[in-house]
């Protein structure tokens, strides 16, 4: 047979089965993109939900997303069953609901809910400056910082030493007054009690702290190192630094008796002749 008629032959073939793959490929795509797409529908808020809500049909609904549900997403199967649990952190419109994010059922409703367990909200007593000028929002962290005379402290130049000491450090607000949200504006709100999420040995803590001044300190979400602080009083404000310790009695000390120095000689040759020379020690001239 012809060479060049069986590279032609070849070449055709290549060539054949170059768009035989396209074509293939081309209706396997097309195949899978009518296939429908695997759905799941699931619980989602009808509207905004605030923190402490009580949930009821009339504020949810379902919605159908893409693939198999995340874990923790409540199936429209089980709506029935997060009816009346509380909201433990604010949902919004179209979000579906998760078990992360409610309360326990029969927990109850508003800020008992959102308490965990093993943990306590204990009331603090605070005005617009120890408050962060009303900043201590649900959600953020503080410190807790006391200030007072601590009990026996002793008095100089007729005026009470006072002592400001950080109490609890990294201490969440649950809330804030008698209302756990912001207002219309989203603004913060100035109130006179903040919630905070303790422990029960925290919580005594702060119990007693309510016999003295007590202040918030704002601190960064991303801010959760907890460390020593040393505390600080009205002394250290105008000496700058702690108070000196106390200089050491002055006490009568005797002064060493100096040994007399002791003589030295030296013998001197002179030819034949050997004599002595006698010096006192240099030491004894100084």
């Amino acid at each position: 047979m012809n060479r060049s008629l069986l590279t032609i032959l070849l070449v055709a073939f290549v060539i054949a089965g170059i768009f035989t793959y396209i074509v293939a490929r081309m209706i396997h795509n097309q195949s899978t993109a009518q296939r429908p797409t695997a759905t799941t529908r699931v619980v989602a808020a009808k509207t905004d939900i605030k923190l402490g809500a009580l949930l009821s049909l009339d504020n949810l609904t379902t919605v159908e997303i893409a693939g198999t549900a995340p874990k923790g997403a409540i199936l429209a199967k089980d709506e029935s069953a997060v009816v009346n649990r509380g909201v433990i952190s604010e949902l919004y419109e179209g979000e579906p609901l998760n078990e992360a994010r409610l309360a326990a059922a029969g927990s109850g409703v508003g800020l008992a809910a959102t308490i965990p367990q093993g943990m306590r909200a204990c009331a603090v007593k605070v005005d617009d400056v120890s408050n962060v000028s009303g900043f201590a929002t649900p959600g953020l962290h503080v410190d807790v910082i006391i200030s007072g005379t601590p009990p026996g402290a002793q008095t100089q130049s007729a005026m009470q030493i006072q002592v400001s000491k950080t109490l609890l450090q990294n201490i969440q607000v649950l809330s804030a007054g008698t209302d756990m949200q912001k207002d219309a504006d989203g603004k913060a709100k100035q109130v006179a009690v903040v919630n905070l999420l303790v422990t029960p040995e925290q919580a005594e803590m702060l119990s007693l702290a309510s016999n003295f001044s007590i202040r918030l300190i704002l601190r960064n979400l991303l801010d959760t190192k907890v460390g020593d602080v040393a505390s600080t009083d009205t002394n250290a404000l105008f000496t700058g630094a702690v108070a000196a310790s106390p200089k050491p009695t002055s006490k009568h000390i005797s002064t060493p008796k100096v040994k007399a120095a002791e003589p030295f000689s030296i013998e001197v040759l002179n030819g034949n002749k050997s004599t002595q020379e006698k010096f006192s020690s240099p030491e004894g001239h100084q």
